[in-house]
């Protein structure tokens, strides 16, 4: 996937910012201040930075602007603030910024704002390859027969089949099902967090306690998955 420099002085929004986007299968680096974003800058070369403006230090319009003039501005840049006003918005545009993200910033916005630049990015840099974004393969839809005893799937890996013992307690054996159902999506989905709560229809923090209950290893579909 692509290489994404995160920088907010806040570390609640970089934690965030860096769990969604690892899921998305991207690498992920912080940074908390405009001092720390230049050598990230420098060493990792990213194909998209999330830039906060307000920062103690330097802000990120002072920022995005010297990368401008120095000839450093070869990626997309997305400005982000809570408190920023229209002017300083497109300001920033100006000089040379991909989008605007306000805080609080909304899952499908941040998503649709990377895959967006990243899109800009490939334009910019032929040989930059974003396998898989913003494509989604089909699903078919389960059946209730194939629920009892298995669940079978041709493409799915290991844990498309599963045997299910049905002389345990009501409480043990679907238990056993959650964990299989779940691990079959994270297998599907490559490990996305993300994805597998779209598509179980649970919200992250939810489907997080719902797995963390049912000992399910959240790094195993990234690991079955070639």
């Amino acid at each position: 996937m692509a290489n994404i420099l995160v920088v907010d002085d806040e570390l609640g929004i970089r934690d965030l910012l860096w769990e969604i986007l690892n899921d998305e299968g991207h690498t992920v680096e912080v940074a908390e201040n405009a001092a720390q974003a230049r050598t990230a800058r420098l060493r990792e070369r990213p194909d998209l930075v999330l830039l906060d403006i307000w920062m103690p230090d330097t802000d990120g319009v002072t920022l995005l602007k010297e990368w401008s003039t120095t000839g450093l501005l070869t990626m997309p840049v997305i400005m982000m603030s809570g408190h920023a006003t229209i002017d300083t918005a497109v300001a920033a545009t100006k000089i040379g910024a991909q989008a605007f993200l306000e805080k609080p910033i909304t899952l499908q916005k941040l998503l649709k704002a990377v895959e967006q630049g990243l899109v800009k990015a490939s334009q910019r840099k032929p040989a930059l390859s974003v396998p898989g974004l913003g494509q989604s393969s089909p699903e078919p839809a389960p059946e209730l027969a194939s629920l009892v005893p298995q669940i079978p799937a041709a493409d799915a890996g290991p844990q498309a089949q599963q045997n299910f013992k049905l002389d345990k307690p009501l409480r043990e054996a679907r238990d056993e099902f959650e964990k299989a159902y779940f691990e079959y999506h994270l297998a599907r989905e490559n490990g996305s967090m993300t994805r597998v709560a779209e598509k179980t229809g649970l919200e992250r923090t939810h489907l997080y306690r719902k797995l963390k209950q049912l000992g399910v290893d959240l790094t195993r579909g990234k690991r079955n998955v070639p």
